[in-house]
């Protein structure tokens, strides 16, 4: 006697434990983006690019990419973010916009470095040009 039925694809999916599809599944066993290893920090910026291919290129990406690029065809959003709202670990996001990147899906901004603090002497000639005054 077989149990009730079951909706197709529920065997993959626990209401407890979550998907069952573990990370380096979504990424093909890989872990870094791409063929030319670009780093994407935490802050960098991804958008669609607005002269990217048509949706027939995004039909070859699985779901996961996909919705990656659903969320950033919203707003800007930095990777972590992309992260967050996609429920995916950093690792598999940076592997999954690699591959974005390299099919001209996406652009990524750098982030702007932080700006190099001024010298102590500079700080100390200006405290002293203040006290001058």
């Amino acid at each position: 006697m077989t149990g009730p039925a079951e909706p197709a694809g529920s065997q993959w999916y626990d209401a407890e434990a979550g998907p069952l599809v573990r990370p380096y599944a979504m990424t093909g066993g890989r872990t870094k983006p791409g063929p030319s290893n670009v780093r994407f920090d935490l802050i960098a910026l991804v958008v669609v690019d607005a002269e990217a291919p048509g949706s027939a290129e995004e039909a070859l990406f699985g779901p996961e990419h996909r919705a990656l690029l659903a969320l950033c065809r919203c707003e800007t959003q930095s990777v972590a973010e992309l992260a967050a709202d996609a429920d995916l670990p950093v690792g598999v996001v940076r592997v999954l916009l690699g591959d974005l990147l390299e099919a001209g899906l996406v652009k990524v901004s750098r982030p702007v470095p932080p700006a190099q603090l001024p010298s102590e002497r500079i700080l100390r000639e200006v405290i002293e040009g203040l006290r001058a005054l």
